[in-house]
């Protein structure tokens, strides 16, 4: 597995991490601890380095398996959580409290069974705490030694831009994929102009691009696919054309669509990690082959030329989420 450095920070991982959120959140029932943990000492075996998980996930049943997983290999990996989202009365409530921050970071070092944080985010922007005020948590935190680099999550790039001044952000994690291609725009510029890396999060589009979710899919109340709007009915057969697209492509090189989906991610810049999530071993190998596939400047330029012919339809988020993002 190929390494890449997370902007000018120095930070070096593997070129595809592991997103861990759906095995304890998200994505139906909470999967086996022992097979998850079992998944988990593959993916390490087969070079993956980087390992992305959250406090709300679970509520922190997400941290404690990586905790307990990745005991044994703790100088070899890199472990990213969050800060700033709590659970209340079964409901999310965003909270950067400086109190709630420290903590937090008390909590996440105890589960996950470190002295340091390697990379700690902001979950979600906190309307109530200018991000200043989080920025100088952060940095007495990283010279109390309990987190090396911070970064923050689905943040909006003025946000990015005043929390950098405080403390040099080493990373931001947003949605990135053929299928939601808004951080070209504003986000990923900025991110290059100021040396940081980029972690796209659900770079299969929550699934819809490896070519396995027909218009017949169902979720479970437990799946936040069920509230999605890209995953209505009508919404899945309009956006069936990017399938197909990515299809050709996938047979054209003698690989799966997911395979394609992701060598589209690495190919965009040198300092883009995606963190593919899954609770499969069979998926997780056919996600590691994307790093083996090249694809060049003609095959990217032609790429660009059929996804500009192609609209995508459905909010990525209900309306609840869609507010706490890009502020």
């Amino acid at each position: 597995m190929q390494k890449r450095k997370l902007g000018r920070s120095g930070l070096e991982v593997s070129a595809l991490g592991l997103g861990c959120m759906g095995m304890s959140h998200g994505y139906g029932p909470v999967s086996d601890k022992q097979e998850m943990i079992s998944l988990i000492h593959a993916a390490i075996d087969r070079g993956i380095t980087f390992f992305d998980t959250a406090e709300v996930y679970g509520p922190y049943l997400n941290e404690e398996l990586l905790g307990e997983a990745l005991a044994p290999y703790r100088d070899k990996v890199v472990i990213a959580t969050k800060f700033g989202i709590q659970m209340e009365e079964g409901k999310q409530v965003l909270n950067s409290s400086p109190r709630q921050i420290k903590q937090s970071v008390e909590g996440s070092l105890k589960r996950l069974k470190v002295d340091t944080i390697d990379l700690y985010y902001q979950h979600r922007v906190d309307p109530n705490i200018p991000i200043e005020e989080v920025a100088g948590v952060v940095q007495d935190l990283i010279n109390e030694g309990k987190i090396k680099h911070w970064g923050l999550s689905e943040a909006g790039v003025e946000t990015i831009r005043r929390a950098h001044a405080v403390q040099k952000v080493t990373a931001i994690q947003s949605e990135y994929s053929m299928m939601w291609r808004s951080p070209e725009e504003e986000l990923l510029p900025m991110l290059e102009e100021l040396g940081i890396g980029f972690v796209p999060f659900s770079p299969l589009g929550k699934g819809f691009l490896t070519g396995t979710i027909s218009s017949n899919a169902t979720f479970e109340s437990s799946d936040f696919r069920s509230i999605v709007p890209r995953f209505k009915k009508e919404n899945i057969e309009a956006n069936q054309a990017l399938v197909d697209l990515i299809k050709k492509i996938a047979t054209d090189k003698d690989s799966t669509p997911a395979q394609i989906a992701l060598a589209w991610v690495l190919a965009q810049k040198s300092w883009i990690v995606p963190i593919p999530g899954t609770r499969k071993q069979s998926r997780l190998e056919e996600n590691l082959g994307a790093a083996t596939i090249e694809l060049t400047t003609r095959d990217l330029s032609q790429i660009e030329e059929a996804l500009s012919k192609i609209k995508i339809l459905g909010d990525r988020y209900p309306s609840e989420y869609a507010n706490r993002v890009g502020k």
